[in-house]
């Protein structure tokens, strides 16, 4: 959410961020909350006058009863009656509008980055950088499900009968594979000097509110019903809530978070080939990492958070590339933003296994994070990026270390959380 003061200084400005992200509907919010803001600020210097007004005479009855002027002291008494009146109904006026400014606020996109390229949607991301070489073996690539099935390590029948499509058990093996990725991935954030956490897993109405869109929100959460509760769609949303509303010294800054969760999400819709795999589902695991910093030094972390990601894959054998999101593709809290992609040589094409996003202070306005320096307080600048997100992350491992025979090397890295096994293959 942007502040009111920059939008009311930078009216153009806002109005051509929000062309850039070819979102021309929203245009009109910008005079709407410009008008709201004037009508605020004038019911507030209306307030003051009479409070004003109200101590003027407050004094003057004291001076009056002094006096024992009883009768004259009693009109006046009357008069700030009426003010006290007056002054209610100004704050109620204002509570309403406020409560009206603040929605129409928290619809208007975050400004990007000069640097974001611009384009209408995801199709128009631009590649940054490619890491390692993208192989195609001389034998067929199954497809991951297959392989998963033909190595007794992925059931979706059952799961389909106990939760339905989008969900899935993984079994021997392969579900070890699976959890022997994120605790590597625990263990390589820690030794890049982030705090390791365990966030809730649930989160209440206003933390949602604070750290995603609306039409995010909608897209992917599960409410619980009859709670003031939500699932998490990804370990960012109770990581940043936990400040929410909190003071934080500045010297504690930056704080360099990892934390594990299970994530739950809609995907509405169907995905084809990807809806019986393990692409697309309804609940995943995840390895998040989370940065509070100073606006400043925002940018610094965001090009050191992709490229842990980029690190962790490539020591899995994976090659990856970098794309950088355009501007119709940035969730409207999004400073700036790139996607990193791992090769499948399945499909002869990347696909996504991480984000990574610098929010400058949209969430932390929203939730009321701030930092307390020698010149007062300040709002953080806050950042999120994957580390890896199973089973997406397995797969990519599963087609890139696959074997003729059927087989699954596993990664150096990995053989330490699995027991030292070397392959997996069918018993």
């Amino acid at each position: 959410m942007l502040d009111i003061k920059f939008v009311r200084e930078n009216k153009e400005k806002v109005k051509e961020n929000i062309k850039k992200k070819f979102q021309d509907e929203k245009l009109p919010l910008v005079d709407e909350v410009i008008e709201l803001d004037k009508k605020i600020r004038e019911l507030k210097l209306t307030g003051d006058d009479l409070r004003k007004e109200r101590n003027n005479i407050s004094g003057e009855i004291g001076l009056l009863m002094r006096d024992k002027k009883v009768d004259e002291a009693n009109n006046k008494k009357q008069q700030v009656v009426m003010i006290n009146q007056k002054l209610t109904d100004i704050e109620q006026q204002e509570n309403q509008l406020n409560e009206k400014l603040k929605a129409k606020m928290m619809i208007i996109p975050q400004m990007i980055d000069d640097s974001v390229p611009l384009g209408k949607d995801d199709s128009e991301n631009v590649e940054i950088e490619r890491f390692g070489e993208p192989v195609v073996p001389n034998y067929e690539v199954k497809y991951h499900a297959d392989i998963c099935e033909m190595l007794d390590g992925l059931d979706k029948d059952s799961a389909g009968r106990t939760s339905g499509n989008g969900f899935y058990y993984l079994m021997g093996d392969i579900a070890r594979l699976h959890s022997a990725m994120i605790s590597y991935a625990r263990d390589f954030m820690i030794d890049k000097g982030f705090t390791y956490c365990v966030p809730p897993f649930m989160i209440r109405s206003d933390v949602v509110t604070g750290v995603m869109s609306f039409k995010e929100m909608e897209n992917m959460m599960y409410k619980i019903e009859g709670e003031d509760l939500y699932l998490i769609g990804t370990s960012e949303h109770s990581m940043i809530g936990r400040f929410k509303g909190q003071i934080v010294k500045e010297e504690e800054l930056p704080i360099t978070l990892t934390s594990y969760s299970p994530c739950f999400r809609k995907e509405v819709g169907s995905h084809g080939l990807e809806e019986r795999g393990l692409y697309r589902v309804h609940q995943f695991e995840k390895q998040e990492m989370v940065v509070l910093c100073k606006m400043e030094e925002a940018m610094d972390w965001y090009n050191k958070m992709w490229q842990f990601t980029v690190e962790f894959f490539r020591s899995l054998d994976v090659p990856v590339r970098t794309l950088e999101c355009c501007s119709g593709d940035l969730a409207d809290l999004k400073v700036k933003s790139c996607d990193v992609e791992a090769w499948s040589p399945r499909q002869k094409k990347y696909f996504e296994v991480g984000s990574c996003s610098t929010l400058g202070d949209a969430q932390a306005r929203r939730l009321g994070i701030r930092a307390k320096g020698k010149n007062g307080n300040y709002l953080v600048a806050t950042l999120n990026n994957t580390v890896v997100a199973s089973p997406r992350g397995l797969i990519a491992v599963i087609e890139n270390n696959y074997q003729e025979d059927g087989s699954i090397k596993i990664p150096k890295v990995l053989r330490p959380y699995m027991g030292g096994k070397e392959k997996i293959e069918k018993k």
